[in-house]
């Protein structure tokens, strides 16, 4: 049976009503504007670093782990699907949830709260920040700008998909927005579009089962400890009964195929009840609207939040992970160290940039070279810089 794609609903995005670029430049006369978008975030130098940094473990540490390429496609994947089924604009949602991680640095959720405290004095960082820096600023690709030049409906969604963030504005690290902000409104006292909001929940889908397929694989915990844990529980309870021999790691698999399921049809479900009783009839009416309008139900968050907390106790924080975060975060803080003493060690291009600017301003730079790193590049950087066997 062929599958039904629903007709387009009436709080879509519509790239031929598109807000455009803060450069104007002609249109494809193949591409929609937020397709277009899509490409160039793709063919960005930031999207292929993805490759070799990561979510947990190390890049080294094993091939079959995901990377933040791996973890951005599947987003991407979830994305499409969720706006499809709701009869969204898939293109939007596809480039948003590619673009949100681009502003990682390497070694995870590690290498984030160093450069955190590193930045502490200097500005501070913030990678949903640092993702906006990259397409609208550190990608240099084009001649008459820098940045990739995206979409009002792209941007708006790249830093608000989670909700608005005026919030956040006082913040030090959130100061290149509000500077951007006062060039180019992006409504950040608003939610972003139901696209930019399925990109959002397709990543909290996406790492939730990507984390129970690698913690199992890296055997940090065995697949039978889930079975007293909401909703993977009772799903894997029903892989065993529907397959009492099956190979453990087919088991795994299924599992987490039958969860993923699981979560999109509970946010299918809740969204559309949410549409219908907020009486949404246009994306502004969507923007507008004073809660998320693409959520999970009530008791799917808290089924989550059990499974987050299990995860949290038996993988994040498990000694083999922090032994490596230890090692991640020490790389990182004696190279921005260095760094910030020796500028003249950077790479030319870096080492040109840093001149001519305060402490902050510097800092700035090291920040961003360091952010922009891979694991491997950042551990054969570091070794380059510390380590005397490499004069061998």
């Amino acid at each position: 049976m062929a599958l039904t794609v629903p007709p387009r609903v009436s709080y879509a995005e519509d790239p031929g009503l598109s807000l455009g670029r803060k450069v104007v430049e002609p249109e494809s006369r193949n591409r929609t504007p937020f397709a277009r978008d899509r490409d160039r975030i793709i063919h960005a130098t930031a999207f292929r670093r993805l490759k070799e940094k990561t979510q947990v473990f190390v890049a080294h540490e094993g091939d079959h782990f995901r990377t933040r390429l791996t973890h951005s496609l599947e987003v991407a994947q979830v994305a499409r699907s969720l706006a499809t089924a709701l009869g969204l604009d898939a293109d939007l949602a596809e480039t948003i949830a590619l673009a949100h991680d681009l502003g990682h640095p390497p070694f995870g959720h590690a290498g984030e709260d160093e450069l955190q405290v590193q930045m502490e004095p200097y500005g501070g960082f913030d990678h949903n920040v640092q993702t906006f820096r990259v397409v609208t600023k550190l990608e240099r690709r084009y001649p008459r700008w820098d940045g990739l030049n995206l979409t009002w409906e792209t941007l708006e969604g790249v830093i608000k998909h989670n909700g608005p963030v005026t919030a956040k504005l006082s913040q030090p690290s959130w100061k290149a927005i509000s500077e951007f902000d006062a060039e180019y409104d992006l409504g950040l006292d608003t939610w972003a579009s139901a696209e930019a909001q399925c990109a959002a929940l397709a990543d909290d889908i996406a790492y939730n089962n990507h984390d129970v397929d690698d913690g199992v694989q890296a055997g940090l915990f065995h697949l039978k400890e889930l079975l007293d844990v909401p909703l993977i529980g009772p799903i894997l309870a029903s892989v065993y009964r529907d397959y009492p021999d099956l190979d453990p790691g087919i088991v795994r698999l299924e599992a987490v195929r039958r969860m993923i399921g699981a979560m999109i049809d509970d946010v299918l479900a809740e969204t559309e009840r949410r549409a219908v009783s907020s009486k949404v009839a246009s994306a502004d009416d969507v923007r507008h609207l004073d809660h998320a309008l693409v959520a999970f139900s009530r008791d799917m968050l808290e089924d989550l939040g059990r499974l987050r907390e299990f995860l949290m106790n038996r993988m994040y924080r498990h000694w083999k992970v922090n032994r490596t975060r230890s090692q991640a975060r020490r790389i990182l803080a004696e190279m921005f160290q260095l760094f910030m003493s020796e500028p003249d060690v950077l790479p030319t291009e870096w080492f040109a940039r840093s001149q001519n600017r305060d402490d902050a301003g510097r800092a700035r730079v090291v920040c961003d070279y360091i952010a922009g790193m891979t694991d491997r590049f950042a551990i054969e950087e570091h070794r380059r810089l510390f380590h005397l066997d490499v004069w061998n």
